[in-house]
């Protein structure tokens, strides 16, 4: 198992799979999502709606098209709400099915992006500490993705956290 944080554009890694913080369509959107979508050309969104969607913490597998990793693994974060409508736990699940469906693909690598911390406002400081806590049990490669320098700082800590 290794874990490292990396900042920069998810589409660029190659990877066998990135994470893709996905909405419940699957057909794209802002943020990750819309990012990855654009970067990965048409044919995502094709193989995409003929999966009809994805549940909140779950998690759905396409190829990765014109990327350069393997797969995309689409998973469907949850709305922070307070705290109080079983957040916690969902976000936990979407790293666990995340890692299932990469390790069912043979992957030795994925990378994630911070799950539900844009538009869907989960505090970034508790979500890196699920991350981490999620991806450390994973005997992949796992790159934890942060586009900005405050996202890297927090995923840092709790990887240090972790470790220490």
């Amino acid at each position: 198992m290794s874990v490292e944080v990396w900042r920069g554009d998810i589409t660029t890694l190659a990877v066998d799979a990135i994470v893709n913080a996905a909405n419940r369509s699957l057909l794209g959107g802002g943020g990750v999502d819309g990012a990855i979508h654009r970067a990965a050309g048409p044919g995502l969104l094709a193989e995409c709606r003929a999966l009809g969607g994805c549940q909140t913490g779950q998690a759905k597998v396409t190829g990765g098209h014109d990327l350069p990793a393997r797969y995309v693994i689409h998973t469907v974060g949850p709305v922070w709400q307070g705290s109080g409508a079983g957040e916690a736990e969902l976000l936990a699940s979407c790293y666990r099915q995340s890692l299932a469906l990469a390790e069912a693909a043979g992957c030795a690598s994925v990378a994630f992006p911070a799950i539900s911390t844009g538009v869907y406002g989960y505090p970034a400081d508790a979500a890196a500490r699920i991350a981490v806590r999620e991806v450390s049990k994973s005997d992949m490669a796992v790159t934890l993705v942060a586009f900005d320098e405050g996202t890297e700082r927090l995923l840092r800590d709790a990887l240090a956290a972790k470790e220490g």
